[in-house]
């Protein structure tokens, strides 16, 4: 991935559209600041898969009480 601030972008524009063309992805900030991002215009967008853990982690059914007690003490102090 390539960053460049608006003013190189300008002044490469055909050499930062095929270089997209052929799969780089370039970022395109201003004043450091990330503004927009040039990419193939096939290529898939990364999505987040929801459930990808499925089946390999649990949660335990005294989740929302882990640690009460601790923390009951360290708030309201120990009598």
């Amino acid at each position: 991935m390539v960053e460049l601030n608006l003013y190189e972008a300008k002044t490469q524009l055909s050499k930062l559209v095929d270089a997209a063309a052929q799969g780089e992805t370039i970022i395109i900030a201003k004043a450091g600041r990330p503004l927009a991002k040039l990419t193939r215009v096939d290529s898939p967008e990364r999505q987040q898969r929801l459930g990808f853990l499925a089946g390999r982690a649990s949660i335990p059914d005294d989740f929302d009480r882990i640690g009460a007690d601790e923390l009951d003490a360290a708030f309201h102090g120990e009598p």
